[in-house]
């Protein structure tokens, strides 16, 4: 009865378009249907220049940077450095080689991969540069400030070492 409907309301191209129909696949036929799309998945996948795969892990990086920023909360092990090695692995870089590339020590990449150091401004333009804007800078800057603002927030020891510092507070409620 719904489709007599839809069918005198639209043209098979429309409702094609516009519906994801239900199949009717047994069991096997499915897990055949499956193998089917990955076999041309993998063909696809293997077509691939060198460039092309490329950029494809670079946006899939950056897709993955993006939604962690959406997300409202703050997860430790998705640090600015665990995805600033995520950026090498995908380079297939070692770290010496790209401390040349962005001219910095290697000693500096290496504390600020290890969190002893946080990156400068020009550590974060140099990655937006690096990365030909595929990872633009302030995706980088929001993940450093997304780190900083959990830091602030849960940093107990701060607020009692500063609040030595700090005289006539407000007696308001």
């Amino acid at each position: 009865m719904k489709n007599k409907k839809l069918n005198e309301k639209y043209t098979d191209k429309e409702l094609a378009e516009s519906f994801v129909f239900r199949n009717d696949l047994s069991p096997k036929e499915k897990e055949q249907a499956d193998i089917d799309l990955k076999e041309m998945r993998n063909k696809l996948r293997d077509k691939l220049t060198p460039e092309k795969r490329l950029l494809t892990h670079l946006l899939q990086l950056k897709y993955q940077i993006e939604d962690y920023l959406k997300s409202p909360n703050y997860d430790s092990k998705l640090s600015f450095s665990f995805f600033l090695r995520k950026y090498l692995e995908i380079l297939n870089k070692k770290n010496k080689e790209f401390a040349r590339d962005i001219s910095v020590a290697e000693t500096e990449l290496s504390q600020i991969l290890n969190q002893h150091r946080k990156p400068s401004e020009k550590i974060i333009i140099r990655l937006e540069i690096h990365s030909n804007k595929i990872i633009p800078a302030i995706t980088w800057y929001r993940l450093l400030e997304k780190q900083r603002a959990y830091e602030i927030l849960t940093d107990k020891k701060l607020r009692v070492r500063e609040r030595s510092h700090v005289s006539n507070i407000l007696k308001v409620s």
